[in-house]
């Protein structure tokens, strides 16, 4: 899908579902040649690339790595419409003059509600109670829950999200800890929430809530270690990046009883589920196969709820994900780049 305009700036939208299109060609510059793919980007054959493709705009499943970026020479701007961009090679950007703007701020509110909703989910077991009334079962046995009130919340990161879901959590009567590697006393302050060290706050935490980004330092950030300092019966929320969590200490601990329950929006390697047959084939990558098997194992847990990484997806957010990503577009094609995460190597 394409929209012609009069001057020579492609922009290429990848990922763009068939209801975003009049949405982006309105409000793209004028002097744009907007087209847009359902695809990811890798999935897109050479010949389905339109030429000298100036500005690409992807999502979170786009992989964009050096081979994906040989395919467009002339590219000068990638701007993703998400928060994260673990999946963005920076450094093949840089070296290619690339630049890379993000959308900081637009789903605060829109993750830290769906925090909660899993997280009430599973302490009332919301789920369970549904599965049983479809079959027209309204017994009760199993289906006791626990409160939230005068439990120890514990929140690792105090950025946007993280500042949201605190200040929900603080309308529940718990009690407010946190740990971010960059302190907000005045935020500590304001809320009523007390920063310690990440020891202190796992063992100190009925539930953890994960608001941190996805990069070198925080990969398997919480792993079998972290997790053993956790009281028994906690129960663990991510709605950040799958990869924070090693999973298979979390199965371990889900298995062995120690961990209560877990709430994911987010799994590792999760967008290779549903992708089995092409794993199974005579060049699987093994890493690969063993994340799928599993995420398998972490959906068939009665104390898990995993949704299909929808924490940003409501109207409002998407609206402003894509108003953000066109004014990072204009800005760019203007000469003055927002949001910029990565920018060219300078010579």
């Amino acid at each position: 899908m394409g929209t012609k305009r009069q001057d020579q700036a492609r922009v290429l939208f990848v990922e763009a579902e068939t209801w975003e299109h009049d949405r982006l060609v309105h409000k793209c510059p004028h002097h744009c040649q907007v087209y847009s793919r359902l695809q990811r980007l890798d999935e897109l054959p050479d010949a389905d690339l339109p030429p000298d493709v100036i500005v690409l705009s992807v999502f979170i499943h786009s992989q964009v790595t050096a081979e994906q970026l040989d395919r467009l020479p002339k590219l000068r701007l990638i701007s993703t419409r998400s928060t994260g961009f673990d999946h963005i090679n920076l450094q093949a950007c840089r070296r290619r003059g690339i630049v890379v703007s993000n959308v900081p701020n637009y789903g605060e509110n829109t993750v830290a509600e769906h925090t909660f909703a899993l997280l009430l989910a599973l302490t009332r077991k919301v789920h369970r109670c549904y599965e049983r009334t479809v079959r027209a079962d309204f017994s009760i046995e199993g289906l006791r829950g626990r409160d939230l009130y005068g439990k120890t919340f514990a929140c690792l990161g105090t950025g946007k999200i993280g500042e949201r879901v605190l200040r929900i959590a603080k309308g529940f009567g718990t009690r407010l800890l946190a740990h971010d590697v960059k302190p907000r006393p005045e935020l500590a302050e304001d809320i009523g929430f007390e920063y310690v060290d990440l020891g202190e706050l796992l063992r100190r935490a009925d539930v953890l809530s994960i608001h941190v980004p996805y990069n070198e330092h925080t990969r398997h950030m919480i792993d079998a270690a972290a997790i053993a300092r956790m009281p028994a019966g906690a129960i663990i929320v991510n709605t950040a990046r799958g990869g924070i969590i090693d999973p298979q200490a979390l199965i371990d601990a889900l298995q062995s009883g120690h961990l209560g329950g877990a709430g994911l929006d987010v799994l590792e390697a999760e967008t290779d589920i549903g992708e089995e047959a092409e794993l199974l084939g005579s060049n699987y990558d093994v890493e690969a196969l063993k994340s799928v098997v599993r995420n398998h194992a972490l959906l068939q847990m009665p104390n898990v709820i995993i949704t299909p990484h929808v924490a940003f997806n409501s109207d409002e957010a998407v609206e402003r994900i894509i108003d953000t990503t066109i004014d990072n577009i204009h800005s760019f094609l203007a000469g003055s780049p927002k949001n910029v995460v990565a920018e060219p190597v300078k010579a």
